[in-house]
């Protein structure tokens, strides 16, 4: 008798004659590109973030710097 998670498992495998056949071995320079590459676009990615991040402070510290200015005015 199977256990729930072997069941599981198994719905999620894929099997040859369903089409889910295994991509053949890759070479070593194939994979280095291929990691190459994602480490990339998540390089832009995290620029892109760390980007909205500072412009989000940049307004947080005005708006915070304006409501003291005008604490002090009036």
């Amino acid at each position: 008798m199977r256990t729930a998670l072997e069941r599981a498992l198994s719905r999620f495998r894929r099997s040859p004659d369903a089409g889910g056949e295994v991509a053949a071995r890759v070479s070593a320079a194939e994979f280095r590109a291929a990691a190459e590459q994602r480490l990339r676009a998540l390089e832009r990615e995290v620029a892109e973030v760390k980007g909205r991040v500072n412009g989000l402070i940049f307004v947080v510290v005005g708006a915070v710097i304006t409501q003291l200015v005008l604490r002090l005015v009036a």
